[in-house]
């Protein structure tokens, strides 16, 4: 499995902060057994998330996107904004069971917009933009990526 991590942060971006989300994503997708294809970081300006979403889901060589930030209520967060423009299908069972997750954690869970959806062959899933809730969420959600990769490939039976 190909994954790509983004992660949406004006601050990391401009350079005033250190991106810890996206390491700390990429070494849980490490963990889990699965190859990072790509990595980014982006301001939380819609048209160019949705250029780098488009660029790695169009380009074949990505399964899975991961997101990390840009998922609140923050006026600057419009990952999920983006995510919606780009994607052909949702998939709200999986932002359902990363929230009802996060819940048992924090009550702020409930404050997370965070969509996933499908472009394409390519599922895209929005996380957390904290290190902790980035990799907590995607722990969540790991064990079902492979089975719907290999559905949005075509190898596995519905």
């Amino acid at each position: 499995m190909r994954v790509a991590v983004l992660t949406v942060s004006d601050r990391c971006a401009g350079g005033e902060a250190e991106d810890k989300s996206g390491p700390a994503l990429a070494d849980a997708v490490k963990r889990f057994g699965a190859e990072v294809a790509s990595s980014e970081i982006v301001p939380d300006e819609r048209k160019q998330i949705e250029a780098v979403l488009c660029k790695w889901a169009d380009s074949g060589r990505v399964d899975v996107i991961l997101t990390t930030g840009g998922t609140g209520v923050a006026l600057r967060d419009v990952t999920p904004e983006a995510t919606l423009e780009v994607v052909d299908r949702r998939v709200p069972g999986i932002a359902e069971a990363m929230r009802a997750a996060s819940m048992k954690t924090t009550p702020r869970a409930m404050l997370s917009r965070a969509v996933t959806g499908v472009r394409g062959k390519c599922l895209v899933i929005n996380l957390p933009g904290s290190p902790k809730g980035a990799v907590e969420c995607f722990e969540v959600v790991a064990d079902v990526l492979e089975h719907a990769v290999d559905l949005l490939a075509g190898r596995t039976a519905h």
